[in-house]
């Protein structure tokens, strides 16, 4: 499998996956002509997708939806709830094939999908694991803490990209956030720090991690410096060397086309 992180933030979200020929989304919330340059850095074009599957409706994982299924034909795959919010929000073109995730068998893709559930502040928010004859990967980000639930999906994937939100330190010096805010994205249905990542890592890597990406960084309460060095550390002080015993990365918050293979 390959993965192309096409953009990646608190204000845009989209991952490309390919396998055997056959590429798909993860969440599109980028605009469709930024969609369009990463999969192109990536030596992509919009025809290689065959499918999108959104982990929940908040604007920064569906911004691109409306205009990508104008442009492309393929399904669409979302919970139940994230469907009802999709459609309120008219973010679908009219005749687009939008799927219940218990339809995921039938996707037009060469991996076998699962979704799970994922606690954050929406109508009902899922993240994915993607399985070939070798492999198995998993894109999770928008989670207020790991639930078992989540545990269970992820543990055993050989490449994870995982929510490194939020520098505590940093956002409480932060004064453009109020104090609701704050205590939204601390909460349990809001978003990972950096050392919630950190904790969740050392679980990863010593049942077979060997790729992990940090996603989903805040632009106004982190740095990709923060994240690598807090994930790092906590994986050194466990006894896991990076580059020998899993290799880390932080993606960009748009992406430079470069495409990891798994």
């Amino acid at each position: 499998m390959r993965i192309v992180s096409v953009c990646s933030s608190s204000k845009a979200n989209c991952t490309y996956i390919e396998s055997g020929g056959k590429g798909f989304l993860v969440d599109i919330g980028c605009s469709f002509k930024m969609l369009c340059d990463g999969l192109k850095l990536a030596g992509r074009e919009i025809s290689d997708i065959n499918a999108v599957f959104i982990t929940h409706e908040h604007s920064d994982h569906i911004k691109g939806l409306p205009m990508l299924t104008k442009k492309l034909n393929v399904p669409v795959y979302a919970s139940e709830g994230t469907m009802h919010m999709i459609l309120e929000k008219n973010a679908v073109s009219a005749g687009t094939r939008l799927l219940h995730t218990d339809e995921l068998a039938g996707a037009p893709v060469n991996v076998t999908v699962r979704s799970f559930h994922t606690p954050h502040d929406s109508a009902e928010s899922v993240c994915y694991t993607f399985t070939d004859s070798e492999n198995k990967i998993a894109v999770c980000t928008d989670l207020g803490h790991i639930t078992q639930e989540v545990r269970e999906n992820l543990i055993g994937s050989r490449f994870v990209l995982l929510e490194s939100n939020y520098d505590p330190e940093m956002m409480t010096r932060n004064l453009q956030y109020p104090a609701e805010l704050k205590r939204r994205i601390r909460s349990d249905r809001g978003h990972l720090s950096n050392g919630d990542c950190a904790a969740f890592a050392r679980e990863l890597v010593s049942t077979g991690t060997v790729s992990l990406l940090l996603g989903h960084l805040s632009q106004n309460n982190n740095t990709p410096e923060l994240a690598l060095n807090t994930v790092g550390n906590a994986l050194l002080a466990a006894g896991a060397v990076n580059g020998r015993d899993y290799m880390l990365d932080a993606a960009a918050v748009v992406g430079s086309g470069k495409a990891i293979a798994v």
